[in-house]
């Protein structure tokens, strides 16, 4: 069979087709009952099911190291113990895969949140504050974040790779648990899970994307930053992923991926040296260090006297957020991962995804962080008054060369959402394809269709109302997938099981 011939799966199609509309057209039509609806909603799930997630979370993490420190971290995925790309190939592909543009947004002011309103009791723009700020984006976007991608990717790999499965689907990697009705209606359901949880979540990602390009653009033309502006982002991005998505893995999206690295380590160290290197050297290494000395606390806070919103707010929504993308993300490591073994898959991603994500928020954070505190721009103010991407446009625009700099991030923002997004439609169709071997892609045709599906939901949140709308949308479809991330861990098992008994008859 060749790739252009791979059969779509109508059912998955059509249902994530009516879930997009379902979600746009009341957001169109009815947006106060609308937003109203977003807020309960959001509080609803946060506060009912907040200690779900904590565990999820928990529970994910340990799994992961044990499998990976243990016997079958050894099992290769694939026939061939030769990986199919190079290391910094397959790092660049999984990290810009796994951040897209909203990693700028939250790297240089999240920490603002946490220092109005910290966490455990503590007063508010206090020094204690401060750390705990300069802290906390370390632990949420680390390796807890990135274990929770991980395990699809681990599950969909022994399916695909080991199990040998002709499709790349969810439904696929939870088979030793759900035997015959994989192919039926059981499994087709979480396969329509997964293609509604990626559109909700992706969303989140490329509106705050767009808010950055946005900003940055705004300042630079004069042009007002309104829903003409972000339309006009959106539509080139959308472009920008169908194209990518259209040459395919190789041609590319791996291309678009190196590009991207390249240009956002050139972006974090220009800040670096630029900007207040002690400062930024110093508050990076004592963050760590508080990370590690309070991790544990802060993975298993869950706020018993509910004393503050923190945990819902910030963590709870986090470990949703990523809960979401895990099977986007999972497919799409899965899918280059062909001769890796399971170890290096794992610490590859807890690795590699945590310190890309720990320099922006190092580099960037504390970089906004010491104007604010040497009185240098109202960084604080301006996020609260303006909004963060505003303010770090703002910030950006004080370095040297600062128009320059602008312009360089409104592109590297627009490249990070092109390349999270050409690999969720990657993803989209290959989880709505019926059968896809090793070495096989969706059609071309399908492909470029999800891309510009991609871009519909994300507007109308924006226009909706913003941040909560946009958080929402990551909460209500990841849970779903606290079940079917059951599912894979107890399928993952099994798989890895079986192929150890063949590799070991003994």
């Amino acid at each position: 069979m060749k790739a252009e011939e791979a059969r779509i799966d109508w059912f998955i199609f059509f249902g994530g087709c009516g879930v997009l509309l379902a979600a746009i057209l009341p957001i169109v039509f009815m947006p106060e009952q609308s937003a109203e609806w977003v807020n309960r909603s959001f509080e609803w799930i946060t506060q009912g099911f907040g200690i779900v997630y904590i565990f999820t979370a928990i529970f994910v993490t340990v799994f992961l190291l044990w499998i990976a420190l243990g016997r079958y971290g050894s099992i290769v995925f694939g026939a061939s113990s030769r990986p199919e790309y190079g290391r910094f190939a397959w790092a660049s592909m999984l990290f810009c895969t796994g951040i897209g543009g909203s990693l700028i947004y939250w790297g240089g002011a999240e920490w603002v949140y946490y220092y109005v309103d910290p966490p455990f009791g503590i007063a508010a723009r206090s020094d204690e504050a401060i750390y705990w700020a300069a802290s906390y984006g370390l632990f949420h976007w680390g390796p807890v974040g990135w274990a929770i991608y991980c395990l699809p990717a681990v599950a969909l790999g022994c399916s695909y790779h080991i199990e040998g499965s002709p499709s790349l689907r969810l439904s696929s990697a939870c088979r030793k648990v759900l035997g015959k009705r994989t192919d039926r209606w059981g499994g087709r359901s979480i396969d329509l899970i997964f293609v509604v949880g990626l559109l909700g979540t992706a969303a989140t990602g490329l509106g705050l994307g767009t808010s950055i390009v946005s900003s940055a653009l705004s300042r630079l033309t004069g042009y007002g930053n309104g829903m003409g502006m972000q339309l006009g982002i959106v539509v080139v991005a959308t472009v920008l992923i169908a194209l990518s998505v259209h040459q395919g893995l190789d041609r590319g999206i791996k291309r678009l991926s190196l590009v991207n690295a390249a240009l956002a380590l050139g972006f974090i160290g220009f800040i670096f040296v630029a900007g207040p290197t002690r400062f930024i050297l110093e508050m990076g290494v004592y963050s760590i260090g508080h990370v590690v000395e309070h991790f544990v606390p802060m993975l298993t806070w869950s706020d018993p006297l509910a004393k503050s919103q923190f945990i819902e707010k910030w963590t709870v929504f986090y470990w949703a957020w990523w809960l979401a993308l895990g099977p986007f993300v999972g497919m799409f490591v899965c899918k280059i991962s062909r001769g890796r073994t399971v170890r290096e898959v794992i610490f590859g991603m807890l690795g590699w995804g945590s310190l890309g994500c720990a320099l922006f928020f190092i580099v960037l954070g504390n970089y906004t962080l010491f104007l604010e505190l040497n009185g240098h721009f109202p960084f604080v103010e301006k996020v609260t008054q303006d909004g963060p991407s505003e303010a770090i446009v703002g910030a950006i625009s004080l370095l040297p060369g600062g128009l320059f700099w602008l312009a360089y991030v409104a592109v590297v923002g627009l490249i990070f959402i092109a390349t999270t997004y050409d690999s969720a439609a990657y993803t989209l169709s290959a989880g709505a394809t019926r059968r896809l071997a090793e070495g096989e892609h969706p059609t071309r045709p399908h492909r470029v269709f999800w891309a510009f599906a991609l871009g519909a939901l994300p507007l109308t949140l924006l226009w909706l109302g913003g941040l909560r709308a946009l958080q929402t949308a990551s909460v209500l479809a990841s849970a779903p997938l606290l079940v079917v991330y059951g599912l894979l861990a107890v399928s993952t098992i099994r798989m890895l099981r079986e192929a150890q008994k063949t590799r070991d008859p003994k």
